[in-house]
């Protein structure tokens, strides 16, 4: 295979730098001078960036310049990160992520306590969540699922990159300690049931369930750390 040309990774690195999300390989093909192939453009531009203070990564599907990993520490010091979801909105999105699609009286089910009409509009307001039809039951009550963008603010190139159930019970971390009188903001503890509603067993096997989204759901990948923009 011929290697790309300089115009090509030019022409790679200027799309990448430009676009307001990830860039498929389709995307940049139709870029791309005749004769040059997105796969091997970009491999070579990744090689090129390798080390250095931005690199080309995958994530969403696509690819995008993200600051190293390792400046992350240095960066966060001095560089302002986006706000920081509610610990109910993490745990109200970690159910999502996992069971989508998944309706909001599932959501409080499964996470065992009322969700605030603010939580879901924070996460909405993110571009987290989207509806994603509505589920054939009496009342046909709407069905939330994630975004693209969720996938590109967690690192994630799909779903599947999500850890699985046995990943986080064996790496659970300790549980949060509220402070003295401190309420989740759905109207009481996280572990606590909704009024009028029993635990819910798990929506779907292999899945967090309710256990899990109230301890250790919110270590969601990329999580702990915002990683700030380039």
């Amino acid at each position: 295979m011929t290697a790309p040309s300089e115009q090509a990774l030019r022409l790679a690195e200027a799309l990448v730098f430009a676009a307001e999300k990830p860039v498929t390989r389709a995307r940049l093909q139709e870029a791309l001078p005749e004769g040059e192939e997105a796969s091997a453009v970009l491999a070579a531009l990744a090689e090129r960036y390798a080390g250095r203070g931005v690199e080309l990564v995958e994530v969403a599907g696509g690819v995008a310049f993200r600051t190293a990993p390792d400046l992350a520490p240095l960066l966060t010091k001095v560089v302002e990160t986006p706000r920081r979801l509610s610990r109910a909105a993490m745990e109200a999105l970690a159910v999502i992520a996992w069971h989508q699609p998944v309706t909001r009286p599932e959501i409080e089910e499964i996470r065992g306590a009322a969700l605030a009409q603010t939580t879901l509009e924070a996460l909405l307001d993110a571009g987290l969540v989207a509806p994603r039809g509505r589920k054939e039951v009496p009342g046909r009550p709407t069905l939330w699922g994630t975004t693209p963008k969720f996938l590109e603010q967690f690192g994630l190139t799909s779903l599947n990159d999500l850890p699985k159930r046995e990943e986080l019970l064996a790496e659970r971390p300790a549980p949060l300690a509220l402070p003295a009188g401190d309420g989740a903001e759905d109207g009481g503890e996280a572990g606590r049931p909704a009024a009028g509603k029993a635990p819910g067993p798990e929506a779907r096997a292999g899945a967090p369930g309710r256990g899990d989204a109230a301890r250790g759901v919110t270590a969601l990948p990329g999580a702990s750390r915002p990683e700030p923009a380039p």
